[in-house]
């Protein structure tokens, strides 16, 4: 596994500055046949266009950078392939909803879906509806990924001032802390409803994390990585352990 690190910003500065991706040109063949060969693994799976960040920094508390304009197959082979340098990362949206009883709620992702059974954060990569103007508008696709995944809408919470930006590999995850005035059980309540009532959900199902009792190994490192991040500098946590602390992530 790859060194995951997370870093607090203040905030994002993203434009759109559409340009030729050499990765997805060089290898437009091979990443035919792959999306292919998920397509016939996955029917449900389609090939949308989404962003990808380059040349980006943080300086002074903030992650500024620009996204170009590519599709979910050369995406999906990039992620396979995992070539050293391919010029981009996926700085995707997320939403880390803290309920008031001290719970981190994650989304477990549908047997339809590429990600099959995994468990994150409901985020999604940016993809044009995004793009206003020149901008790239994250708080709006974090926004969106939320009310399409649990069927609720970010105005219902409080948002913490800033991002967590979690590094894994080519993932760049912009995690903004949602804080909700109801319980675990009862918002797990309501995303079931929706689920239930959703014809094609993209989640199977969404659980409440209290601790480190609750890791999970459908978890990716990348939610492991910031629930320590998270408990090791004072988030809620119930039933931390001493061996945990040592154990994890260094």
């Amino acid at each position: 596994m790859s060194a995951i690190t997370v870093t607090r910003v203040d905030r994002a500065e993203l434009s759109y500055r559409p340009k030729p991706w050499p990765f997805a040109l060089t290898h437009k063949v091979e990443i035919e046949a792959r999306f292919a060969e998920l397509k016939r693994r996955k029917p449900a799976v389609w090939n949308g266009p989404i962003l990808l960040l380059y040349d980006h920094g943080i300086e002074d508390g903030v992650l500024r950078g620009s996204y170009l304009l590519s599709d979910f197959a050369a995406f999906t082979a990039w992620k396979d392939m995992q070539p050293l340098d391919a010029g981009v990362v996926d700085c995707t949206a997320a939403t880390a909803v803290l309920t008031a009883d001290g719970a981190l709620m994650l989304g477990v992702m549908g047997e339809h879906t590429a990600n099959a059974g995994q468990m994150y954060f409901p985020c999604g990569t940016p993809d044009p509806n995004d793009i206003a103007g020149d901008v790239v508008d994250l708080e709006g696709s974090a926004w969106r990924e939320l009310a399409e995944e649990t069927g609720i809408a970010a105005s219902e919470f409080k948002p913490d001032s800033g991002w967590y930006l979690v590094r894994d590999g080519n993932l760049l995850l912009a995690l903004k802390v949602l804080r909700a005035d109801v319980s675990a059980d009862a918002l797990r309540a309501r995303i079931h409803e929706h689920l239930r009532a959703d014809p094609d959900p993209e989640l199977s199902d969404i659980r409440a994390v209290f601790g480190p009792a609750d890791i999970d190994p459908a978890m990716t490192g990348f939610v492991v990585g910031f629930l320590d991040y998270w408990w090791r500098n004072g988030g809620p946590c119930r039933g931390i352990a001493a061996d945990w602390r040592r154990s994890r992530l260094g």
